[in-house]
């Protein structure tokens, strides 16, 4: 196994040009240690000392020398192995000016905020361009909105220069708590999108939310699970941010939604529950849109979020035939206990049983005002 810094530049080339060529690609030094790669090392005999393996290309990266190696899968004949090298060439070139650039951390930042806020480009296209500014797009990612804005808040009267190296300095300090608490930087992918607040790009699959997952009640549709896990991870990194800002920090979440497309979904998810849970719940918590109560089917425009989540909190009585019946007749009866008994035909303490089974299993008590709206908009948008 070969030791690699996620986001160094070697291991950016070699990934970059894996891509364009459709096959393995690795970067050795001058004594044939094998430096990065675009993965682990292919077993089937890639390497070989005549050539016919793979095709190898003695470069220079940053003034280093090196030796590049493409798998034999898309190196055909002499001319295609020529075509390779100028690509390789090009690759190196734009990889190398790119990281020279002062301003690529700006570059990264902006290409965050186009696939949040949604575009139109080809898949294959964005994740060709995150590649070349580091970001992994491989792993399935949730959004998570960090909203430092008190920490992040220029000083009034302060020079505007000093302002601006001080925020530049408390945004990587920022990032840089949230990238230590994930551990890898490839596991959390940070940019500042501005307004005081920092966009995370969470991996979400089960083995990266391990330490957070609940085998006993993280069942069912897999975006609602991993939002449970990602809530818990969030409460800690929240912790951990106000110990170490001494300031009011929000976090947002949103939904895993496939795709690098689904990106977008995700931050539609925790842009509404930032601003619905900051005015409903206040400052220095965790918000997300399935504890929001009303206030999640008042805010969101999207008719499809309000129809997933009504879904999700409906969704421990999918199987509760006599219990789901049970709380259509309840709100048809306007909530009023004897006349929901007499049109069930059953006595009055067995409806009171029904309506605590459905309190527990959900989380809600429909005998509650502010639960009972919720469940009756719930059963409303299940229904079209």
């Amino acid at each position: 196994m070969i030791e690699q810094r996620p986001g160094d530049l070697d291991t950016r080339i070699a990934r970059h040009a894996a891509l364009l060529f459709g096959s393995w690609v690795g970067i050795y030094d001058r004594d044939g240690r094998l430096i990065a790669g675009s993965g682990e090392p292919p077993d089937d005999g890639y390497r070989s000392d005549d050539g016919r393996a793979a095709l190898r290309m003695s470069m220079e990266i940053g003034g280093r020398p090196v030796e590049i190696e493409v798998g034999q899968a898309s190196i055909a004949d002499e001319a295609s192995a020529r075509l390779a090298r100028v690509i390789m060439e090009l690759v190196v070139r734009q990889s190398t000016l790119l990281d020279a650039l002062p301003d690529g951390r700006q570059l990264k930042d902006a290409l965050i905020l186009e696939l949040l806020n949604g575009t139109a480009r080809d898949e294959e296209e964005l994740r060709r361009e995150a590649e070349i500014v580091g970001i992994d797009c491989t792993p399935p990612r949730a959004v998570i909105l960090v909203d430092a804005a008190d920490y992040l808040a220029i000083v009034p009267g302060e020079d505007v220069e000093r302002s601006a190296r001080r925020r530049a300095s408390r945004v990587k300090h920022v990032v840089g708590v949230i990238v230590q608490y994930f551990k890898l930087p490839s596991d959390a992918i940070c940019g500042y999108i501005g307004e005081g607040e920092v966009a995370v790009l969470k991996a979400s699959t089960a083995q990266d939310l391990a330490r957070w997952l609940d085998d006993d009640r993280d069942v069912g549709d897999p975006s609602w699970t991993r939002l449970s896990a990602l809530k818990r991870a969030c409460a800690g990194l929240l912790d951990r941010l106000r110990r170490e800002t001494g300031c009011v920090i929000n976090i947002a979440v949103g939904r895993y939604h496939p795709g690098i497309h689904g990106l977008a979904r995700s931050y539609s998810d925790a842009r509404a529950a930032l601003s619905l849970g900051r005015s409903v719940h206040g400052g220095n918590r965790v918000h997300c849109l399935d504890e929001l109560g009303i206030a999640a089917f008042m805010g969101p425009s999207d008719t499809r979020t309000k129809a997933e989540l009504a879904a999700h909190l409906l969704s421990p009585l999918r199987d509760e035939r006599e219990l789901m019946e049970t709380l259509d007749a309840f709100f048809a009866e306007s909530c009023n206990m004897t006349a929901t008994a007499n049109r069930l035909s059953i006595h009055r303490n067995t409806l009171g049983y029904r309506l605590d089974k459905i309190a527990s299993l959900t989380g809600l008590d429909p005998r509650r005002f502010d639960d009972a709206v919720q469940m009756r908009l719930a059963t409303v948008l299940r229904s079209i």
